[in-house]
């Protein structure tokens, strides 16, 4: 497989961070190697956070990301601040919920998913993320599903493992949404 860059953008508390860790998580068990670079402004919950993954099968020279191949965003200013960072050909999946502006480019393929809409109906706004992450397996193919229930498993508490067959659940629903360029 090809090296993966991945931008992952939105507000403290979204589980941005963490979303980063499950994909890093999941793609070390698939012995790949991997970066995962967190940024987040000093408010923490409510302020900017994003964080950087790198996934690749030779070893990494540098967490920093200039050209992403995938942006996954949970709020419009995230989207406005790292959209020119794509490359052309490149992923990009948005939580169409919180995120009402739609990118001006015709040289990305752009997924729009109600992932937190669909969090609130599902009982826990904590899944919208992983919504974002199912769309980011089945179309990136940087990690299996196995991998990252894998990954949830060893990163989530024991006291919340039972929600893992949900969150998978979630998961498998991202994979479902087409693209929308």
């Amino acid at each position: 497989m090809q090296d993966v860059s991945i931008v992952i953008a939105g507000f403290g508390g979204q589980g941005i961070l963490s979303a980063g860790k499950f994909i890093a998580t999941a793609a070390l068990l698939e012995g790949r190697e991997v970066s995962w670079f967190p940024s987040y402004g000093p408010e923490m919950r409510g302020g900017t956070a994003n964080c950087s993954v790198v996934i690749s099968d030779l070893p990494i020279g540098s967490p920093v990301i200039n050209d992403a191949d995938v942006l996954i965003v949970m709020n419009g200013p995230s989207l406005d601040r790292f959209i020119s960072h794509v490359k052309p050909g490149g992923l990009v999946i948005v939580d169409s919920s919180l995120v009402l502006n739609i990118p001006d480019r015709k040289d990305i393929s752009l997924y729009r998913i109600p992932a937190s809409t669909l969090a609130v109906e599902a009982g826990n706004i904590t899944f919208a993320i992983i919504y974002l992450l199912g769309c980011l397996a089945k179309q990136s193919g940087c990690i299996q599903r196995e991998s990252f229930e894998a990954a949830l498993t060893d990163a989530l508490p024991t006291r919340h493992h039972h929600l893992i067959p949900k969150e998978m659940a979630v998961f498998d629903i991202g994979g479902t949404f087409l693209n929308e360029n």
